[in-house]
């Protein structure tokens, strides 16, 4: 008589599917409950403003398309108080920009507002329920600070938007420093590059001496506290403006973002970074709930990093604040509300604007009258030589040609000084998918990078214009993506 080995045979079998299925059924079970328990702490901790502060008089809503409003408030109440920076106790917007989703949720472009801003602040609720008389020529992050509360007011700084753009806003998102910093941590740190080593004087002007090195120069990973340090360093670099400090912000976003999409954009996923953001999130009422707020994010998970755009809102030093260019502004918000990309393409979410499609000039290059120095922003040899004879055969002026002090480059970048727009983007036509970027220097600069050592510029009676779009030349060309080089273009400012 043959005996039978425990576990083999048709029953053995039978006991051990037997014992799968309960297993796999009792994961199945506490995974559904843990993301059930997820969702339901998610929705705990959001924490909602009050709609009674926005405006009754409001923009029509955007066809196809979606705005959402964030703000980065540096308050120093509860979890903010040990995380420096400034100090009082009233909320203020430290960083502000309106996002464009596209209707095809496969592009979206976010503009960066500067907090120095001079513009028109609506009528805006108080805490006690009184309105305040609208401002005019105001400091833009005055909005956030009407009535003095330490969680500040977001319902005026949308009204404040939706005046400046026309735009409708559909959400709004106020993340403070203790969300920023949670989040950033529980992504596992986020890629950030210096183009110097920076001190810790340039935190703190108000120090002595120089301190220790916060930042060695280069790419890195930073979190928490250091990734504060980071999106707020504004002095120690380029000419320590606002301006630049927003380029180094648009770059960290960038970043993030392409952090996130390379985890996953999925409900197992994206929970534990709600979870660690959501403590210190306020959010309108129509993102006030774990469903809401995740299929909003879900929603976003085909926009393509390249499709993803950052760019500041046209501008002008005006004495110490930022003046908003018009007409070059509302070319922007109407390229928007049309749910145009910003060269020109349609995604079908909007209305093409007559006379808006791409168009592009065969006209010849003429630079004369224009004065421009040549920087090599690469390893190759002659390389601002040959950008320089280029320019010489367009009528162009050289001033000068040298090595940039950063060879890393991998885009070429035209810098411009005040008034010189039209000549930097006719400088532009010679060196196609080169940026067009506004500097606080004099003149004309050009930088070219390894795009140019790559593909040299084309024969001059081919060159031709940048496809236009609506959207102001320097604005289109000035966009980052987010999956530029993250070493460019941040030491301005």
């Amino acid at each position: 008589m043959t005996s039978r080995h425990k576990g083999t045979g048709a029953g053995g079998r039978g006991t051990r599917l037997r014992r799968t299925a309960v297993s796999a059924l009792s994961f199945l079970v506490l995974l559904v409950a843990g993301v059930g328990w997820g969702y339901l702490k998610l929705t705990g901790n959001i924490d909602t403003f009050s709609a009674d502060g926005i405006s009754g008089d409001r923009p029509p809503g955007t066809a196809g398309g979606q705005n959402v409003l964030v703000i980065g408030s540096d308050t120093r109440s509860g979890d903010n108080s040990g995380l420096g920076g400034g100090t009082g106790a009233v909320g203020r917007s430290d960083t502000v920009f309106l996002l464009h989703v596209y209707g095809d949720r496969k592009h979206a472009v976010a503009v960066s507002v500067p907090r120095d801003a001079m513009v028109d602040i609506p009528a805006c609720r108080k805490p006690d329920g009184s309105w305040t008389a609208p401002q005019h020529h105001s400091q833009f992050n005055g909005a956030f600070s009407v009535g003095e509360t330490a969680e500040g007011n977001p319902a005026c700084t949308q009204n404040t938007v939706e005046h400046l753009t026309g735009l409708r806003v559909d959400h709004t998102v106020v993340v403070d420093f203790a969300g920023f910093s949670a989040l950033t941590s529980a992504v596992g740190g986020v890629r950030v590059c210096l183009p110097q080593d920076v001190y810790q004087r340039d935190l703190n002007p108000k120090r002595a001496t120089q301190g220790s090195r916060v930042f060695a120069k280069g790419a890195q990973t930073v979190s928490g506290q250091r990734a504060l340090d980071y999106v707020r360093l504004r002095h120690g670099i380029g000419d320590g403006s606002d301006i630049g400090r927003i380029k180094r912000q648009q770059a960290f976003v960038a970043s993030l973002v392409k952090k996130i999409k390379s985890r996953g954009m999925n409900p197992t996923t994206l929970l534990p970074l709600a979870n660690a953001a959501t403590d210190a999130m306020t959010v309108d009422p129509g993102l006030g709930s774990a469903d809401k707020l995740l299929s909003f994010v879900l929603s976003m998970k085909n926009v393509d990093l390249h499709n993803t755009k950052f760019v500041t809102v046209p501008w002008r030093y005006e004495g110490a604040r930022v003046a908003v260019v018009e007409p070059d502004a509302d070319e922007l918000w109407a390229a928007l509300k049309a749910d145009r990309t910003l060269d020109g393409k349609e995604t079908g979410g909007g209305r093409a604007r007559a006379g808006a499609s791409p168009k592009a000039s065969k006209s010849p290059v003429s630079g004369t009258g224009v004065d421009v120095a040549v920087y090599n922003g690469t390893t190759v040899t002659g390389l601002a030589g040959r950008a320089a004879d280029l320019l010489r055969t367009h009528g162009f002026t050289v001033t000068g040609t040298a090595t940039a002090q950063d060879q890393g480059r991998s885009r070429t970048l035209v810098a411009y000084g005040p008034g010189l727009g039209d000549e930097a983007r006719t400088t532009a036509r010679l060196f196609p998918g080169a940026r067009v970027t506004q500097s606080t220097g004099a003149g004309i600069q050009l930088i070219v990078g390894q795009d140019y050592a790559d593909n040299p510029s084309p024969a001059p009676d081919t060159a031709s214009a940048t496809p236009t779009s609506g959207v102001p030349a320097d604005v289109a060309e000035g966009a980052r993506s987010a999956d530029d080089d993250l070493c460019e273009d941040l030491s301005y400012g």
